[in-house]
């Protein structure tokens, strides 16, 4: 099994969580940022220093991530060696696809997994540059799910 990278939450108020967090837990941030897929704007942060990290997500209601009007656990994050393979992996394992960002530029889905009233993010490995640019300057490469050697990968 390949480390999860990150898990997220969805919060209506971002400032607010990141400092709930921070007293809980002496966590500690990198700066919040602005940003939008397709039509969905959305503001983004995740703790600073290295995996795994907490994401906190605060959007309106009826996006990627549904009703974001109460906090609440939306995914865990795993990079994966083959963006395709992985989620047709998840997919026939019955964990629908629920939201992708391909059509976006951007390699990551979304699958349900009911069982855990929450979703797995997968992220194409080739993306991982520019997330430890953006997150963790100078951080070290993160494992990804090997979907070649995956026993349960459907397509081998």
């Amino acid at each position: 099994m390949s480390d999860f990278y990150h898990v997220c939450f969805t919060v209506p108020h971002l400032e607010a969580a990141m400092r709930d967090l921070t007293t809980a837990a002496a966590v500690q941030w990198s700066e919040p940022v602005e940003a939008s897929i397709g039509e969905w704007d959305y503001r983004i942060v995740f703790t600073a220093g290295g995996a795994p990290y907490i994401e906190l997500i605060e959007a309106p209601p009826g996006g990627p991530w549904g009703d974001t009007s109460r906090p609440g656990f939306h995914h865990l994050g795993w990079w994966t060696s083959d963006f395709t393979s992985g989620t047709d992996r998840l997919s026939a394992a019955g964990f629908p696809q629920t939201f992708s960002g391909c059509p976006f530029g951007r390699p990551f889905a979304y699958h349900r997994l009911d069982s855990l009233g929450g979703h797995v993010e997968l992220v194409g490995l080739g993306r991982q540059p520019v997330f430890i640019d953006t997150w963790n300057p100078g951080g070290d490469p993160m494992p990804a799910i090997n979907e070649e050697a995956y026993p349960w990968n459907p397509s081998r």
